[in-house]
């Protein structure tokens, strides 16, 4: 990795990901509506492992695979979530935040929603960046086997409950009902668990390049939000509320970490 490659890609990088999200914010302007932000946030780590794929002169066969697995990653997610997304209000959590702004957030959410998670998106690939820019070592190691079998382990973990999930609301019969089914059983959050595992699997890949521990930043980021910000805490606060059932699940299935459901008290 070149002291160019280092100094140079990351910033074209951070642009890329500011000019993206802010065509997203002029599109949430025209649609009063800022959940769109969530459909840009996967498709900006895969427009940072491609710009740093055909920029850069690391280790071409670990830089492609970086591409890959995040596009993989990062297209699937971004589908997802505007599939989900698709024809609905906006997010209450957005929408708290329109509220407190009142007839300014047009102009608070550039800063707010989406320069403010171009930021942290950017930040959080450095560790894709730091695999794909480093020309050392030139071969695959154990690690980039390891840490790919952990990226595939959360990538289903992230599919098979966003899907079991998807499935379960789309049934009436389940109206105001727990899903508690399938790996829902097992894990509270196994998609955001997998989300986990992807993150932690990417690092492992970066370790072996000279330097690669500091991007350990990049999964302990995804691990605080996910564990005590954005991702279980703001999920189960709404949950406790909605849905009636859900403090017998939390008795009886683990928050995060897989394991078997306990059983019921006779």
């Amino acid at each position: 990795m070149t002291l160019e490659n280092w100094t140079t890609i990351p910033l074209i990088n951070l642009a890329t990901v500011a000019a993206m999200m802010t065509v997203g914010w002029i599109f949430s302007v025209l649609r009063h509506n800022v959940t769109i932000v969530d459909s840009l946030w996967g498709l900006g780590f895969v427009l940072v492992a491609g710009v740093t794929f055909w920029t850069g002169n690391g280790f071409a066969g670990r830089s492609l695979l970086i591409l890959i697995l995040t596009a993989a990653w990062g297209l699937r997610l971004s589908v997802y979530l505007t599939w989900r997304n698709w024809g609905k209000a906006e997010d209450h959590r957005y929408g708290q935040w329109r509220e407190k702004s009142g007839p300014y957030f047009w102009i608070v959410s550039i800063f707010k929603v989406f320069w403010l998670q171009a930021f942290f998106l950017w930040v959080i690939s450095l560790v894709l960046q730091k695999a794909q820019l480093s020309p050392a070592p030139p071969r695959f190691t154990a690690l980039d086997v390891i840490g790919t079998l952990v990226w595939m382990a959360g990538f289903v973990f992230e599919v098979v409950g966003d899907w079991q999930l998807a499935r379960f609301k789309a049934d009436p019969k389940n109206r105001g009902r727990v899903m508690d089914q399938g790996l829902w059983a097992w894990s509270r959050h196994p998609n955001y668990f997998g989300e986990f595992l992807i993150w932690w699997g990417f690092f492992l890949v970066a370790l072996p390049t000279p330097g690669g521990w500091w991007t350990m930043i990049s999964p302990i980021i995804i691990s605080i939000v996910l564990l005590k910000m954005t991702g279980v805490p703001l999920t189960e606060s709404a949950l406790k509320t909605r849905r009636p059932g859900y403090a017998e699940y939390i008795d009886r299935t683990s928050t995060f970490f897989p394991r078997p459901p306990r059983r019921k008290n006779r």
